[in-house]
């Protein structure tokens, strides 16, 4: 079995960090196999942070340029679990 990289990134203000994480996550969209977007909601508004979770796969070293430059995006969190 091959190694399973996963990514949480926690996008704390969408309003400005979402245009910058969506290029990057364009840039490197053939190494993402899975994508999920997870919205903070409540009953009168959506709130302005967000969770991305990501299935990467392919070359190790892509995988990290693509976490570095997600890190490198001001008001953004990456945690990275490998099995």
């Amino acid at each position: 079995m091959s190694e399973i990289r996963i990514l949480g990134v926690l996008v704390a203000e969408r309003s400005k960090a979402a245009i910058q994480v969506q290029e990057v996550l364009t840039k490197y969209g053939c190494t993402i196999k899975t994508r999920l977007g997870l919205n903070e909601l409540d009953m009168d508004h959506c709130r302005d942070c967000g969770l991305i979770l990501l299935e990467l796969m392919g070359d190790p070293e892509e995988c990290m340029r693509l976490e570095n430059e997600l890190w490198a995006i001001d008001g953004t969190k990456v945690q990275k679990m490998v099995f």
